[in-house]
């Protein structure tokens, strides 16, 4: 007995993407959400957050995002797209519906939630990364009187004027909260342990999404090959700013790492003219601040200095196992998705668990048409 065609655990971007999808092949899909509204996880980013991929390339099956809006779309134009997006397809997510567990029927799947249990052959798992970040400890930590707090608690850099903040991590968010700071005038420092890969949001007037897709059909080695000069010329040199470059070109440490490089909108040259600072990684905390590792940033030597709060830009971790407690197999040893887009069991869909170098709503909107194929042939 089924109480639906597919459950999509999840009312963000993969989420409605995917419930559209389904619909139009003929299923009813029903979504279900443990907060309140849609695109919750948008809603908490920090207040100037812009998508680093360009509105052409960013929306999701069946709805373009309104003309009117800027080549990158703000966090409050993401979140009124979503909504459009709900109304659109006249999807109405269960709210408040928390998965705490699925397992495999003889049917086909069971979701367990507070209020009930849900029963359908099709399962599309659609929860994104946010809500798992990842914050690491180090030595003497607790003896630390400042605020420490990670990235996705952040909104905007009120709460930090007249404090020296440093920043952990040199992610796209550890970059564009730094930038933030320092724009407001505020004394920030990055710490950045390890080589990094920085890519400029355009290159030679077209957002880097486009010369990515274009050249999505070659080995990722010769495509980060033959845009290396290019991207040199409109990075600079980073090793000047005490920051180590990354072994790896773009398209490769987003292949074989996972990992998604810096985009650029001005932390570089926030950094080239003092209003960031650079250290090494963290090598411990004291009562008042951090000691630093030695690195290039640092003249080769450990330096130890004093910081009102610290945000950890630390990134996400997901971990599924305990949602998934009878399908391990569809699971890597750290509980994320072997495969997405594609069944990881019968009946059984990921989407938008892994990062892709041609642009995460895009590859959501790729996969959602796959997974709405597959299902419905699954269903027939």
């Amino acid at each position: 007995m089924r109480d639906t065609d597919a459950l999509v655990i999840g009312a963000g971007p993969a989420g409605l993407a995917c419930a559209a999808v389904l619909g139009r092949h003929g299923l009813h899909a029903s979504i279900l959400e443990k907060a309140s509204t849609v695109g919750a996880v948008w809603r908490r980013h920090y207040d100037r957050l812009h998508l680093h991929t360009d509105r052409g390339h960013s929306a999701l099956p069946g709805l373009p995002m309104p003309r009117d809006y800027p080549r990158y779309p703000s966090r409050a134009q993401v979140v009124a797209y979503l909504e459009s997006y709900a109304a659109h397809f006249a999807l109405r997510p269960e709210y408040g519906s928390a998965a705490r567990a699925i397992r495999r029927t003889e049917s086909g799947w069971r979701v367990e939630t507070p209020a009930r249990d849900w029963a359908a052959p099709i399962v599309v798992i659609a929860t994104g990364w946010a809500d798992f970040p990842h914050v690491p400890a180090w030595p003497g930590q607790a003896s630390y009187t400042g605020e420490v707090l990670h990235s996705s608690a952040y909104r905007n850099p009120a709460p930090y004027a007249g404090r020296r903040v440093l920043v952990v991590g040199f992610g796209n968010s550890g970059g564009e909260i730094a930038l933030d700071l320092a724009e407001a005038g505020i004394d920030v420092s990055m710490a950045v342990r390890s080589p990094v890969c920085i890519l400029p949001r355009e290159l030679l007037g077209l957002p880097i999404l486009t010369w990515a897709i274009a050249q999505a059909g070659l080995p990722s080695g010769l495509a980060d090959a033959l845009n290396a000069p290019a991207i040199r010329l409109a990075v600079g040199s980073i090793e000047r700013l005490g920051l180590m470059k990354a072994p790896k070109g773009p398209r490769r440490m987003i292949a074989e790492d996972g990992k998604i490089p810096l985009l650029d909108i001005g932390t570089v040259a926030a950094i080239r003219d003092g209003r960031i600072k650079v250290r090494g990684g963290i090598e411990r905390f004291d009562a008042h601040g951090v000691r630093f590792e030695a690195s290039p940033a640092t003249g080769g030597e450990p330096l130890s200095e004093a910081f009102d709060a610290v945000i950890l830009a630390t990134g996400f971790r997901p971990d599924l196992r305990t949602l998934l407690p009878d399908t391990p197999q569809a699971l890597d040893a750290r509980g994320q998705p072997r495969i997405t887009g594609q069944a990881a069991a019968p009946g059984l869909f990921f989407c938008g668990q892994h990062p892709s170098p041609t642009g995460q709503l895009r590859e959501i909107g790729i996969e959602a048409e796959r997974i709405g194929r597959l299902a419905a042939a699954l269903v027939r």
